[in-house]
């Protein structure tokens, strides 16, 4: 299954979250897309509300199903909770600590970023999303990487870098210093719904 290049405006209202992490989608309809308005909300099924949670998550981390299930699968072999460990498998992808350090605005754009060799690990250029960052390692942009204009503008505009990263603004440099905890998630997911969902 591909992953999910259409409108993610549209996909936002769909789930009631916004996917590119701005907020935006939801300010002028905060309701599902279609032709009824806000009046058309249908209860959803238990399978139908852990299908959505599922969705949600996928589409905010901008995976296909395949890569999904297998972070999943991945998480329940680790000690602990099976749901929190895929929220931090996943919250560890490079694309998402790029996107998280404001080094660019979306998830997409981050992606976008490693795909074309912008981003280095400790000082060596990684192009590989999904490549998993430990604690410790340093995330950077190519010297001549770091006058990109979406660089740039990511960095002005942004003012939240998690307690789990450091940013250096200077050197344009983010530092994982550890694994987050589950409170510094995503509050909006209901990870145990994704794991009735797949374990059903």
């Amino acid at each position: 299954m591909a992953r999910y290049t259409g409108p993610t405006w549209k996909k936002s209202r769909r789930l009631g979250i916004s996917l590119s992490g701005t907020g935006k989608e939801l300010d002028k309809r905060p309701y599902a897309p279609g032709q009824h308005g806000p009046n058309q909300r249908k209860k959803l099924s238990e399978y139908g509300l852990q299908l959505q949670e599922k969705q949600k998550l996928r589409f905010m981390f901008g995976l296909t199903e395949r890569q999904f299930r297998r972070l999943f699968e991945e998480a329940g072999n680790m000690k602990g909770i099976h749901g929190e460990n895929f929220m931090i498998l996943l919250e560890s992808r490079l694309d998402n600590l790029v996107y998280r350090a404001g080094l660019a605005r979306t998830r997409r754009q981050a992606r976008q970023l490693v795909n074309h060799g912008h981003v280095t690990v400790d000082g060596g250029r990684v192009d590989i999303p999904s490549y998993r960052v430990k604690p410790g390692q340093v995330i950077g942009l190519r010297e001549k990487s770091q006058n990109l204009d979406i660089v740039k503008e990511a960095v002005e505009v942004n003012n939240f870098v998690p307690e789990y990263l450091t940013f250096d603004a200077e050197k344009m440099e983010g530092t994982y210093s550890r694994l987050p905890e589950r409170a510094e998630l995503p509050s909006e997911i209901n990870e145990a719904l994704i794991v009735e969902f797949y374990s059903r």
